[in-house]
């Protein structure tokens, strides 16, 4: 019976699952010009404008 709800919830929403397999998750380290230590910042963006993010 497990199985078939998890069957449900994929067949359910494909058009939902397959437009948010084109974003990603974007984590860039930036350093801090003050103490030299590092921070990240994380995202999610669209898989077109990555290279966008990590050139800001």
């Amino acid at each position: 019976m497990a199985k078939q709800a998890k069957t449900a919830i994929k067949t359910k929403d494909q058009k939902a699952a397959a437009e948010a397999k084109n974003w990603t998750k974007v984590i860039k380290a930036v350093r801090s010009p003050k103490t030299g230590a590092y921070t990240f910042k994380e995202a999610i963006v669209h898989k077109d404008k990555i290279k966008d993010f990590l050139a800001q």
